[in-house]
């Protein structure tokens, strides 16, 4: 088995003790207390998982919640707290970042590895080893995070883990890995999952994907949806887009468990489009575990 593959059909595990480790977070003051205004960062994967969490938070009345790409975090703007996301804690974009606004806003990083520049970048370091990867491609630290996000809001159930454990053992939807382009769609905080489905299929598989948030999809992207293509839904579907797709003759996958679980199904046909195609999605193409730039 690949690397990617071992830690994919881990999560479940990994998203039990991230659970237990945000029980044991709450009245500490590492993550973003109520009432704070906060922004999320990360760059690729983390940045998707920051979209989710910040829609997450601020849907859960939490406080004004933002996310960034780190390379794009508005200067000029005023937080009360900073969290970044960054697997390997040595990222370019994120450490100028939290260097940029320490001592302006207090600042948390949730990463795998704290034997890196990260240890001394931010107020607050958040640990989470056991969710540590090999692979380039994310899958278990990125849902991890997340996970621990969504538990210190208290929107984190057993029924994730059960539907996790569902998403690694069953198969896939019929017809899915015959499809020539895949699109991937959501709702509040599942249109950073949707993102982050897409990106995966491109990393894994250099695949067509795109991903938009659902109602946006009938406002042109509909268009290339035809046979041999796929649309796939994580979390509820507006009225009537299952029955459009269908129109066009596109494969619809609604999808039934926790979007968090499909998330992971999204990533088992990366892997399977990959074995299909000959790539070894542990050595994606023009990719690095971790992007430091030149001079760092």
């Amino acid at each position: 088995m690949t690397f990617v593959q071992t830690e994919l059909a881990s999560q479940p595990a990994s998203w039990s003790r991230a659970a237990e480790l945000a029980d044991g977070l709450r009245g500490s003051g590492q993550l973003p207390e109520a009432g704070e205004r906060t922004a999320v960062v990360g760059c690729g994967t983390s940045y998707y998982m920051a979209q989710a969490y910040a829609a997450l938070r601020e849907g859960a009345g939490q406080g004004e919640t933002d996310a960034f790409a780190a390379s794009e975090f508005p200067a000029g703007r005023r937080y009360d707290r900073v969290v970044a996301l960054t697997r390997s804690g040595t990222t370019t974009e994120v450490l100028d970042l939290l260097a940029a606004v320490r001592g302006g806003a207090r600042t948390t990083a949730i990463t795998a590895d704290p034997e890196t520049p990260i240890r001394s970048a931010a107020d607050d370091l958040v640990v989470l080893d056991f969710a540590d990867e090999q692979s380039v491609v994310q899958t278990r630290f990125a849902t991890t995070a997340l996970t621990l996000l969504r538990a210190h809001l208290g929107l984190h159930t057993a029924s994730v883990v059960a539907d996790g454990e569902r998403a690694v053992a069953e198969p896939l939807p019929e017809g899915i890995t015959d499809c020539s382009q895949f699109t991937f769609l959501g709702q509040g905080w599942t249109v950073g999952l949707a993102n982050e489905g897409a990106l995966k299929m491109r990393e894994a598989a250099l695949a067509w994907t795109e991903s938009y948030p659902a109602m946006e999809y009938r406002h042109g992207p509909i268009s290339i949806t035809t046979k041999g293509t796929a649309t796939w839904l994580l979390g509820a579907a507006p009225d009537g887009l299952a029955e459009q797709v269908g129109a066009t003759g596109g494969l619809w996958v609604a999808g039934e468990l926790d979007p968090l679980a499909e998330l992971v199904r999204i990533q088992r046909l990366a892997l399977a489009l990959a074995d299909a195609r000959g790539l070894d999605p542990d050595r994606p193409r023009h990719l690095t575990r971790s992007v430091i730039l030149a001079g760092e």
